[in-house]
């Protein structure tokens, strides 16, 4: 008697469980990437000079920016 009790109540518990489907369409734009247009940087200080853009650069243990500058012609960092 005990087990066709247990086994009506596991049989009903199957039978309340309806089966479950899902379906998913992801419809999206992709975004855009964001470009910034370099500052303006001006009028070189004088003849023979030219733009050198900034950059990144290790300073204890971490990134620092360094902005741009005017530079001479065969000047090296």
């Amino acid at each position: 008697m005990k087990k066709i009790l247990a086994g009506l109540v596991l049989a009903s518990g199957t039978l309340l469980a309806g089966p479950r489907f899902a379906i998913g369409i992801g419809i999206g734009v992709p975004v855009a990437p964001v470009y910034v247009a370099p500052p303006v940087i001006g009028v070189a200080p004088g003849p023979g000079y030219f733009w050198t853009p900034g950059a990144f650069y290790f300073s204890g243990g971490h990134r620092v920016w360094r902005g741009g500058f005017w530079a001479p012609r065969g000047f090296r960092r």
